[in-house]
């Protein structure tokens, strides 16, 4: 392993969702070269067994590390809620997940609603990982099937998302939440339309800016931060390119999707 400051960052997501992350970290660390992984070929994992997706994290994270990255990000839900222990443990390099960054971000909430698909939510991970940091808190977790499809669809300020999105919230609201964790990284993109749904008294905590304050404090911490001023890299490995990807990739990033690179396994 040769990693240094001017090694990448390395992302990995089942899909596009990561995509998310990937902003958040372009913003907050501007000279930072990143390199992504989206296994798009096999998306959804949510329905897969534990077995499977520790199976096919392992061989990613085998894959980045391969490419001399400096830190990992575990930037899909459901592949930290399962398997962020078995990465942590053949990583030479840090490993950070979104679980982990979202829950942190939680502190200062006394009543926490936690929204994600039905596998992270069943998962638990979100608020077994918010009682570490928050322990005297009342969790409520909502899993919320419809949301990655109508993201996906580019339906972000759409009347479906919106009555869809109420629904959901209904029993968060009467549980008088102060915190909502968006435990899928399809969420930020919706958060204009949640802002609405849930008034301004609900402190919405994005688990892509988390991740990235996270990476930042842990570069800094190990100094391992790029000091620039050298244009940064950004690599996208995937293993499928799917006829939507572009559009909903660039949606996901917030500009051009270039050097694209499609993986063969």
């Amino acid at each position: 392993m040769s990693t240094n400051a001017h090694s990448p960052i390395g992302v990995f997501d089942s899909g596009i969702g990561g995509l998310t992350v990937v902003r958040a970290l372009m913003e907050r660390l501007p000279f930072e070269n990143i390199v992504y992984f989206g296994d798009t070929a096999r998306v959804p994992y949510g329905v897969k067994s534990v077995e499977t997706i520790a199976h096919f994290t392992t061989q990613i994270a085998q894959f980045l590390l391969e490419k001399d990255v400096k830190l990992l990000v575990i930037a899909c839900n459901t592949m930290a809620a399962v398997a962020a222990q078995v990465v942590k443990d053949l990583s030479p390099v840090p490993v950070l997940d979104v679980i982990d960054a979202g829950a942190v971000s939680a502190r200062g909430g006394s009543k926490i609603g936690v929204i994600g698909t039905p596998t992270t939510i069943n998962s638990n991970a979100y608020a077994r990982a918010i009682h570490d940091y928050v322990p005297d808190s009342r969790i409520h977790s909502q899993a919320c099937a419809l949301l990655v499809p109508l993201v996906e669809e580019g339906w972000l300020d759409h009347e479906v998302t919106r009555l869809t999105a109420q629904e959901y919230m209904k029993p968060l609201l009467a549980e008088q939440i102060d915190t909502l964790v968006l435990g899928c990284t399809h969420y930020p993109l919706l958060k204009p339309l949640l802002r609405q749904v849930l008034g301004d008294d609900v402190r919405l905590v994005d688990s892509a800016e988390a991740m990235a304050e996270q990476v930042a404090a842990v570069l800094a911490d190990r100094q391992l931060a790029n000091p620039g001023p050298a244009r940064p890299r950004y690599d996208f490995y995937v293993t499928d390119v799917p006829l939507r990807f572009q559009t909903i990739g660039e949606r996901f990033l917030g500009r051009t999707l270039d050097n694209v690179h499609v993986v063969k396994w």
